[in-house]
C-alpha cells in the first residue's frame, strides 16, 4: 500500500513552506535576489539548507514563488483601484499614487519586484507581471475613451507607456530616504501620468 502523508503532516508541510516563502521574501528584500543563497535563507528560516529543496526543487524555483506572490499582491492592489469606484481619470491617479507609495514604503522589495538583477526564470515572471499592469492600465484608459474624460488614443501603448514610466521613475528613488522628496515625487508622477493618458488640465486629482 502506498503511504499517504496525513492530513496533519500535510498542514505541517504547508506551514513550513509559507515560512520559508516569508523568510525568502524578507531575505531578497535585504540583499536583493543574487546575493540571496540558499544557505541565507535557510539560516533565516532556522533550518538546514538542504531542508530547503523538500519544498523548492531549486533556488530559482523558490525565487520563483516569491516573486509570483509579491507582485501579485501589487497587481491585486493596483486592480482594486483601478477597477472601483469613481471616473477613470481619477482611478488612473489613484492607482498611480497608490502603487508608487506602496513602493516607496517597502523600497527593497519594490526594486527587487521591479529592477534589481536577476536570474532568467525570474525576468520572465517581471515580463509577465508587467503585461498584467498594462492590462489594468489599459482597461482604465479605455473607459476614459469611451466616457469622452480622455481623447481618442491607442490605449494598450498608452498603457505601457505608464507602466515602463512608472517603473524607471521610481528606481532611483528607491534607494534614498527623503520622505518630503517622496511626496514631492508621488505628486510629479501622478500628474505626468495624467498627462500620458491625455487628462485634461484640471481633471480631478486622487
Amino acid at each position: 500500500m502506498a503511504y499517504r502523508k496525513t492530513p496533519a503532516q500535510i498542514s505541517r508541510l504547508e506551514a513550513a513552506r509559507e515560512h520559508l516563502i516569508t523568510c525568502a521574501t524578507s531575505v531578497i528584500t535585504e540583499v536583493g535576489w543574487s546575493q540571496a543563497s540558499v544557505t541565507a535563507v535557510a539560516d533565516s528560516a532556522g533550518i538546514a539548507a538542504g531542508s530547503v529543496y523538500q519544498h523548492f526543487a531549486s533556488k530559482t524555483a523558490l525565487a520563483v514563488e516569491v516573486f509570483r506572490r509579491a507582485a501579485g499582491r501589487e497587481v491585486d492592489v493596483l486592480g482594486e483601484v483601478l477597477q472601483g469606484p469613481g471616473d477613470p481619470v481619477g482611478r488612473i491617479g489613484r492607482g498611480v499614487e497608490v502603487f508608487a507609495r506602496r513602493a516607496l514604503e517597502n523600497r527593497g522589495l519594490a526594486y527587487a519586484l521591479l529592477a534589481a538583477p536577476a536570474e532568467p526564470a525570474v525576468g520572465a515572471e517581471r515580463l509577465e507581471f508587467r503585461r498584467r499592469y498594462r492590462a489594468l492600465f489599459a482597461q482604465v484608459v479605455h473607459e476614459g475613451i469611451e466616457s469622452g474624460l480622455l481623447p481618442a488614443q491607442n490605449g494598450e501603448i498608452t498603457a505601457a507607456a505608464l507602466t515602463g514610466a512608472i517603473g524607471e521613475v521610481l528606481v532611483d528613488p528607491l534607494g534614498t530616504r527623503d520622505e518630503k522628496a517622496a511626496e514631492a515625487l508621488l505628486a510629479e508622477l501622478v500628474a505626468m501620468a495624467l498627462r500620458c493618458a491625455g487628462a485634461a488640465p484640471g481633471s480631478p486629482q486622487p
